[in-house]
């Protein structure tokens, strides 16, 4: 009997088509297969040759020597976290600081005293001991300085921000600085993220705070971040993902003018290898030194904590990695500049192994 016999037109019409379509073993069949293997393979390689090829060249920037004296120039600096100016710490803790520090190539500590509220202002609540620890630390540590760490999230990605093309809010930003010196402050490190390449209105608050900080005789810093690895690559990824997680050299070298100090954030690099990773701050060091005038401090971060998240390998992102990278990149491209250092980031994350590996690798 025929297969279709008994069926309505649309079933008949179905077991038709079925029969027509061609088998996996027929020819047609076989041959839509190769064209389906072979383009995933051609997707495939467009997307991991490129990949391969950068992470290939990056491991070949982690090779060589460092040159000889490319460690400490006593201008290093350490972020540290909101306790020590809210109550939480005592004498002991400054202390205890104090016998961390010693003999290290430590300057500048960047104790976080805000954040600034979205308007740019910054109740005096939110440091009540910020003197006591200002005090404590010229006490035991001579010669290192006290900056408030000072930043807020920018309302470019968040419905709730900072408005930094608001005149006010960049007005109040210096008001808050004002006050933070008038307590005894040394120094403004200022931190806002995401920082779009090219903004303008960064530029020009940061002229004002410097006008602000030089009339004092205090420092101006920034925490920058990481300068793009290929051209134009912070169009391609903000075109991609709308997040400016990097700046062109240009921007970057424009910042560093500014400032007393410009600290590189070169962590959350998205490195999965130490090799990589080491590489990776190697082409950092020397991308931010060919740009940053002989007159600014130029900081390298070191990842002084441990996450496994996207974005940050705790096993590819160390401090031995890292510090080998500063140096190799210091060693290419200037090695003799004086005006150069390593910021840890942050104290209250930091294990022994991530000490001893900046004391020994950096610091001795």
């Amino acid at each position: 009997m025929d297969r279709t016999e008994g069926s309505t037109p649309t079933e008949a019409a179905a077991e038709g088509a079925a029969q027509d379509a061609p088998t996996l073993d027929s020819g047609e069949g076989k041959r839509r297969r190769r064209w389906i293997g072979r383009t995933a393979l051609a997707v495939v390689l467009v997307l991991l040759v490129p990949l391969l090829s950068v992470l290939t060249a990056l491991r070949i920037n982690y090779t060589g020597d460092p040159a000889d004296g490319t460690r400490t120039r006593d201008r290093d600096a350490l972020w540290l976290g909101h306790a020590w100016v809210d109550g939480r710490k005592k004498d002991a803790d400054v202390t205890a600081l104090a016998r961390r520090l010693r003999d290290t190539g430590i300057r500048d500590l960047y104790v976080h005293s805000g954040p600034l509220e979205h308007d740019g202002t910054l109740p005096k609540s939110v440091y009540p001991k910020a003197r006591w620890f200002i005090d404590a630390v010229h006490e035991k540590l001579p010669g290192v300085r006290v900056q408030a760490f000072l930043g807020d999230v920018l309302a470019s990605e968040n419905s709730e921000g900072l408005l930094l093309n608001d005149p006010d809010t960049r007005a109040a930003a210096v008001r808050s600085a004002r006050q933070v010196l008038d307590t005894g402050y040394e120094g403004i490190h200022l931190d806002l993220e995401p920082m779009p390449s090219g903004d303008r209105d960064f530029l020009t608050l940061l002229d004002s705070l410097r006008r602000e900080t030089r009339s004092r005789d205090a420092q101006l810093s920034v925490a920058a971040h990481q300068i793009d690895p290929l051209p134009a690559f912070h169009t391609l990824w903000g075109g991609v993902t709308g997040h400016p997680k990097w700046w062109s050299q240009e921007f970057f070298g424009q910042v560093a003018r500014r400032v007393d100090q410009i600290a590189v954030m070169s962590y959350d690099t998205m490195q999965p290898l130490e090799s990589t990773y080491g590489g990776y701050v190697a082409q950092q060091t020397s991308l931010a030194l060919e740009v940053t005038p002989p007159s600014t401090d130029l900081l390298m971060g070191l990842p002084f904590f441990h996450e496994n998240r996207f974005g940050h390998w705790n096993h590819a992102e160390t401090v031995p990695a890292a510090v080998r990278g500063v140096r190799l990149g210091l060693s290419r491209t200037d090695a003799d500049r004086a005006r150069f250092g390593v910021a840890l980031y942050i104290d209250f994350a930091a294990t022994e192994a991530d000490w001893r590996s900046y004391k020994e690798d950096w610091a001795r």
